[in-house]
């Protein structure tokens, strides 16, 4: 990827990072790629993607990685920060022809050292069963295209379940399969089950059970991509009508929406606790949603391309309590997500989480940690504080869990973004129509770069939030589109005068889509997609440039974090204190990365 006119320092790739943990090293003889080590030619070619799966092996190293590239799906030993990757010799190594691998899932619950189940997407529409310890294909599901013939976009096994999965596809429709059952040999026929506002689920109808059980029509173009919540009973998707919707799965109903501030969503993900889902998307930001308001809470702006993957890290997510027999009880309705996270740290973190939020003191401090990987190479890293989480209450000054940036970044007041009818950025003129802001900024925490409360001097978004919550947030929750007045009808929504600071790199890709069929001036401004200033506005802890490519992985494991790009490498970066046996041997080996 060439440098777009900056210079040498614009396009070094970072080896190491700095957070308030510590600092995060780029472990390079822990690098997984095609065994040739050659960047792949990734043109025209489907994401890489990466799956990790624990098989409890007796050894102590019982983590396996699973990853595409191109028309390659590969199957190795994972040894993270332990010891140097081998490449050659992948437990398994298939290519296909015809078609290309768009993504994968290990069964968790019924992994073993001897035998594992994977799911495979294919870019032609099929999905295959195999088990890459036993070297077998077991089923091919949708061989024959008669249930979809689109692109397979993501592919999961239900939680808790040993047969049944989900598949969505790039025609926008989601199907539930069982692994018992065939798929029959003519075309299904469907029978509608449950309907609303721009979804509907079907059942197979047919007089012997065959697959697929259930056909979801959601949303208006490709359905990108979906996760489930901790618990497994709730399904939050992307689509690339720019919406996020989330479901009630068993109940097949919707639970709530939220739409993009431009283009289509592409990626998305759950809080541990499952209170929070952050989506991220062409219009280059991540957006934090609340569950339980079922509204935006806050933006995130750091990228400067299209946002592909968003993750949670449950091992940084933290609790600080100001009484330490706080945590001796938690909602009994938590309890059944316990069995999800499996580790003492993250039990604890999810029991004080449930607590927290079960009374209206302030008895712990919360920090959420996520991550957003981009198209532009960039890894960012993002706290969500609890002057975010709970505006209401006052703010907490001895908390040390703010966002730190670096020495060079500007005034919090500059971060604030104006009305679409101001384009100025300057942070003394940024605040002109919200007496009392810039006052105000400069003691609030950076990542909250507009005040919550009316005390701010009437600003617009004070206002408009304050309003919110007076109203009462079911009500909004309930509302559909046709029920809301469109207040902001008259003017027509353009990207860069809304969002002036914002690099408008990917602005002729973004343009096209501005003609789909919802249209945006009908939900900027309501509850479903708030205007830029009346939602804090995030920044990242940190943003650094880790590859040459585009990035399409980021996962948060207990010592380490993972990420890919699409020449095919899979990196792994220790996390503080956690080099281990590799420190040596990076030191006398490692490339000239630039430490920062």
């Amino acid at each position: 990827m060439a440098a777009e006119g900056g210079g040498k320092e614009m396009n070094e790739i970072k080896t190491q990072f700095t957070t308030r943990e510590g600092v995060y090293k780029l472990l390079t003889h822990s690098e997984y790629s095609r065994p040739n080590r050659v960047p792949f030619n990734s043109q025209g070619s489907n994401p890489v993607k990466v799956s990790f799966v624990n098989v409890n092996d007796q050894s102590g190293n019982g983590d396996r990685i699973c990853f595409n590239v191109g028309r390659e799906l590969y199957f190795y030993i994972y040894k993270g920060v332990r010891k140097a990757a081998d490449l050659s010799k992948p437990i398994d190594k298939r290519i296909y022809k015809g078609t290309q691998p768009t993504c994968h899932d290990f069964n968790h619950l019924t992994a073993t050292a001897e035998s594992v189940s994977l799911l495979v997407g294919f870019s032609a529409g099929q999905v295959q069963l195999i088990d890459p310890i036993k070297k077998e294909t077991s089923k091919l599901f949708n061989e024959e295209r008669l249930i979809d013939k689109s692109r397979v976009t993501c592919v999961k096994w239900v939680p808790g379940s040993e047969s049944l999965f989900l598949v969505s596809h790039a025609s926008g429709n989601m199907y539930l399969y069982n692994v018992e059952h065939t798929c029959g040999t003519t075309a299904p026929h469907y029978q509608l089950l449950k309907q609303g506002e721009n979804y509907s689920v079907h059942t197979c109808k047919s007089k012997s059970t065959r697959n697929p059980l259930l056909k979801w029509t959601v949303g208006e173009g490709a359905l990108n991509e979906f996760a489930f919540s901790p618990d497994g009973k709730f399904l939050a998707c992307v689509s690339q009508d720019g919406f996020l919707r989330v479901f009630n799965f068993d109940a097949v109903e919707l639970h709530g929406t939220m739409k993009s501030y431009f283009g289509g969503l592409l990626c998305v993900c759950w809080s541990p606790d499952g209170k929070y889902i952050v989506a991220g998307g062409e219009d280059d930001l991540v957006t934090v949603w609340s569950f339980l308001d079922c509204r935006v809470i806050a933006r995130g702006h750091g990228h400067k391309s299209w946002v592909s993957v968003v993750a949670f890290d449950h091992y940084t997510t933290s609790v600080e309590e100001s009484d330490p027999m706080e945590f001796s009880g938690s909602d009994e309705d938590f309890q059944d997500q316990m069995i999800h996270f499996g580790r003492d740290r993250a039990n604890s973190t999810q029991s004080r989480l449930s607590k927290r939020n079960s009374t209206d003191s302030r008895p712990v401090s919360v920090t959420y940690r996520f991550g957003s990987v981009g198209q532009d190479t960039q890894l960012c890293l993002w706290d969500l504080t609890e002057d975010i989480l709970f505006p209401h209450l006052p703010l907490s000054r001895t908390r040390t869990h703010t966002n730190v940036m670096n020495a060079t970044s500007p005034p919090a007041g500059a971060t604030i973004i104006t009305n679409t009818s101001s384009n100025t950025t300057n942070g003394n003129n940024s605040g002109a129509n919200t007496p009392g802001m810039n006052s105000l900024s400069t003691t609030l925490p950076r990542s909250n770069s507009l005040p919550h409360s009316a005390s701010s001097g009437g600003g617009i978004g004070s206002g408009i939030m304050d309003s919110a919550i007076a109203t009462g947030v079911s009500k909004f929750a309930t509302l559909s589109l046709h029920d809301r007045k469109e207040r902001h009808h008259e003017k027509d929504h353009k990207r860069n005068h809304s969002m002036g600071h914002i690099s408008s790199k990917s602005s002729d890709k973004l343009n096209l889509l501005t003609k789909t069929k919802t249209d945006p001036a009908k939900t900027l401004g309501t509850l479903l997609c708030p205007r830029m200033e009346d939602v804090p506005l995030l920044e990242p802890l940190i943003c650094k440039k880790i590859a040459h490519e585009r990035l399409t992985v980021l996962i948060f494991l207990e010592d380490c974090l993972v990420t890919a790009c699409q020449e095919g490498f899979i990196c792994t970066w220790a996390r503080p204190g956690k080099v281990g046996l590799l420190s040596s041997q990076n030191q006398a080996s490692s490339p000239s990365g630039t430490v920062v």
